[in-house]
């Protein structure tokens, strides 16, 4: 990612020890599109150390290098002979994200995030639709991409800070007013939202998810309360689901800077309480209680769970001005958020599809077991799990699946570089009864086929991707489109 424009060094929050107040002319994580003039940010990474890239960028003209104390022992083999400079910092992560923010200059005055396992893309979703249909101009960052006001796909739920940081200036600057964004794992352990001036932020849930990289649950739990602990200015506000464990020690975290706190949950404690729910085939009742006053309202969402997220969203409206009593009128107004829970297609037996996008053994478990209530008839669920991706989880997946759903069908997901039938065989440990069907379409196809009246079949673990990752290439496919499609001919078989 590079910006072109020019700024010094002391303006970008930067201090070199080796120069005067150096201008630079742009800023690049990528050493492949540096330009002359450019500070080359040299960052730690997982597998290399970015600070190997730095000879290609002083090739291409790079001013400055801010790299770390192990980068720097690269930087100063690479750089002899040459005028580049070197500014080493403790936390170049955290001092980069800095200089994109005080690059861009331009952030939304109402700026919320959004973290924990599951849900995120959701409550960020319906933010921006609550703020929407009180009037504001707004726009939702995050795993499906850029939503509202401007619409264009994201390669990652947390963009690097420059990206982070030019979506928001550019918001800025065709009049959006307020934006929510998801914080992801990895976005927050890399500080990638470290210089955004948030106004709230929200936390959903915590489970068994991203070990691959974060390696123990406390080390993911740890990514995720940094949101809190360090980026949450104290003046701001913590909306937090205190139903977990997990939510309750977010909750002390905020309390402990003095950052107010907001609560979502069914405990008598909690700000925005859930008193009841009642279930239909086409939504529920919600029942919840918020500063003593009970408030109960229609929510055209299939799932038990969004009425979390619902007021997750509600919370982060309240928290940043916005009229308690406008916000719950709102609500029942408020749309599926694509690949979260959606009705795909019902048959002409009665019988409906639904595409959701859980892939973590606590969000397979909740997804079918908030559908139950809004049927008469059995669940099913197709689902597999992504390669290269945590492989602790695989089991769990399978043995959740086979306990709470009705028939499971196992397929691929996203095999990436993995052998698709090593992953299987991991799943189908804990769903030894599931029908193993590799063929994504096929599995779906089959899987409505034998749907009865009143059942219902939940295609999990893709939602929104409109593509199947096999090795290096990405093929199209589209669980939504290949559900309608199979439900379709197979109507027309009847």
């Amino acid at each position: 990612m590079v910006v072109e424009n020019k700024k010094k060094l002391s303006e970008l929050g930067l201090i070199s020890s080796q120069s005067a107040d150096l201008e630079v002319l742009g800023l690049s994580l990528d050493s492949r599109t540096i330009k002359e003039g450019y500070l080359f940010a040299a960052l730690p990474g997982v597998s290399f150390h970015g600070a190997e890239y730095v000879q290609e960028a002083i090739l291409k003209g790079a001013r400055v290098i801010l790299t770390d104390t192990a980068g720097e022992v690269l930087s100063r083999k690479y750089s002899k002979g040459s005028s580049v400079k070197l500014i080493v910092t403790q936390d170049p992560n955290y001092d980069f994200a800095n200089c994109a923010s005080h690059w861009f200059e331009l952030q939304p005055k109402v700026l919320v995030a959004v973290t924990g396992t599951n849900g995120k893309t959701s409550v960020a979703n319906f933010t921006r639709q609550i703020w929407e249909l009180l009037g504001h101009k707004a726009a939702n960052l995050g795993t499906n991409g850029v939503e509202g006001a401007k619409s264009f796909p994201l390669n990652h739920t947390t963009p690097d800070p420059v990206k982070l940081h030019r979506i928001l200036s550019g918001l800025v600057q065709i009049g959006v007013t307020h934006s929510s964004m998801e914080a992801s794992s990895h976005g927050l352990s890399q500080k990638r939202l470290d210089g955004t001036d948030l106004l709230a932020a929200a936390f959903t849930n915590l489970s068994h998810d991203h070990l691959d990289y974060h390696e123990t649950l406390e080390n993911y739990f740890c990514s995720k309360k940094s949101l809190f602990s360090r980026i949450l200015s104290p003046q701001g506000t913590s909306v937090v689901n205190i139903d977990s464990e997990w939510g309750k020690e977010i909750k002390l975290i905020s309390e402990n800077r003095g950052i107010r706190n907001l609560t979502i949950g069914t405990e008598s404690s909690s700000n925005l309480r859930i008193l009841d729910q009642k279930f239909y085939s086409d939504g529920q009742d919600l029942r919840f209680s918020f500063q003593k006053q009970i408030v109960q309202l229609k929510l055209n969402l299939i799932g038990g769970f969004q009425a979390s997220n619902v007021l997750l969203a509600a919370g982060l409206a309240i928290a940043t001005g916005s009229m308690p009593a406008e916000v719950f009128d709102v609500i029942p107004l408020i749309k599926t958020v694509k690949g979260r829970m959606q009705l795909v297609v019902t048959l002409s037996n009665g019988a409906s599809v639904y595409v959701d996008f859980a892939h973590t053994p606590d969000a397979i478990k909740t997804a079918i077991n908030s559908i139950r209530p809004h049927i008469l008839g059995r669940v099913s669920i197709v689902f597999g799990a992504g390669g290269n991706r945590d492989k602790e989880k695989r089991q769990m997946m399978g043995a959740v699946a086979h306990k709470w759903a009705d028939s499971v069908y196992l397929t691929d997901d996203n095999p990436r570089d993995e052998d698709p039938a090593k992953i299987r065989s991991m799943i189908k440990l804990g769903a030894p009864n599931a029908v193993e069907i590799p063929d994504r379409a096929e599995a779906i196809l089959i899987a409505i086929s034998h749907l009865q009246a009143g059942d219902v079949l939940l295609i999990s673990g893709k939602g929104h991707e409109t593509g199947q990752v096999i090795g290096d290439t990405v093929f199209p496919f589209d669980d939504i489109e290949q559900a309608s499609i199979a439900a379709t001919a197979l109507d027309r078989n009847i």
